[in-house]
């Protein structure tokens, strides 16, 4: 009987899982500081991608120099390069070439919204591909209470603009859709391929998809200094941890039970965002959506009550 893997352990799953979102929550300050040294504007599509190419392509860097170091085997064999490409095409240049397209035009409230989509799409993909990963009105209700959260902590304090458009929430959505069906496309490669190694080549190869994208579109830092290359490595640096973890938890779990943790990412984004800008964190939509995420996450991991005759 095969060994248990420990983090398939439900403790495990949820530290872990959290600190995944910690880290990419930590990301959105992090990326909107780094756009304001580099003078990136918003609206700077082929700058956003070149930023984000260097960031991405560095990561990957990092998670195969490590694994070089501990003596891994980093070369995949010739017929895993075309599968890591596309890896690398679907989860890191194709997904975030849609995100950042969409964010131009689009607005932050519906962007974060739009984007916690990816867990309904991951639950509803895993539901017909895996027949010990189906869609229950339990997890059903968490995956609902988690959107909620985010809806909760973006709406409060000012209305929604309903109206919608392609290249805006259009975009998103397929980004969403993207990031979802890396997820499950990963979780296969990973069954004889180490994660850490599947994730670094991953991250490098979509990188300079987008480093090469960016510089195409005439993207351009306006200054590069000290601050900006320590920004760079942490954003590197966390993206290399976070989506490396992540490839672990999707490899020894359902991907459902692991999809509703993408609902607290936008919760981290906007809590720690506040703290660094100095505004009250614990307003009521914060703890309310804390409150939401945290039961919609408690209903999609716990093991249901089993009956006995």
């Amino acid at each position: 009987m095969p060994i248990a893997s420990p983090f398939s352990d439900r403790r495990v799953v949820v530290a872990v899982a959290l600190a995944c979102c910690l880290l990419w929550g930590s990301a959105v300050p992090g990326v909107k500081i780094g756009y304001g040294m580099l003078g990136i504007m918003p609206a700077d599509t082929a700058s956003l991608l070149l930023f984000a190419g260097v960031r991405f392509a560095l990561a990957g860097l990092l998670l195969l120099g490590l694994g070089l170091a501990t003596g891994r085997t980093i070369m995949p064999a010739r017929r895993r390069l075309g599968e890591l490409a596309v890896l690398g095409l679907v989860s890191t240049a194709g997904q975030y070439l849609f995100y950042y397209i969409g964010l131009a035009h689009s607005s932050g409230v519906k962007v974060s919204i739009t984007t916690s989509t990816s867990t309904f799409f991951s639950v509803l993909l895993a539901h017909w591909l895996y027949v010990d990963d189906r869609l229950t009105g339990r997890r059903l209700l968490g995956c609902l209470l988690g959107f909620a959260g985010v809806v909760t902590v973006n709406l409060a304090g000012g209305g929604l603009d309903l109206e919608v458009s392609l290249l805006g929430e259009g975009f998103i959505v397929i980004a969403a859709l993207l990031f979802s069906l890396a997820g499950i496309y990963g979780k296969r490669l990973s069954r004889d391929m180490e994660p850490a190694t599947m994730t670094g080549w991953q991250l490098l190869l979509g990188g300079l998809m987008l480093t090469v994208a960016g510089q195409l579109g005439g993207g351009h830092f306006g200054g590069f200094d000290s601050a900006a290359l320590l920004l760079l490595l942490y954003l590197a640096g966390l993206s290399a941890a976070a989506f490396s973890l992540w490839s672990v938890l999707l490899k020894h779990n359902p991907v459902g039970r692991i999809a509703i943790f993408n609902t607290a990412i936008p919760i981290f984004g906007v809590l720690l965002s506040a703290l660094f800008l100095g505004e009250n964190v614990l307003e009521w939509k914060n703890v309310v959506a804390l409150v939401l995420v945290s039961l919609g996450i408690w209903l999609v991991t716990a093991a249901p009550r089993r009956t006995t005759a």
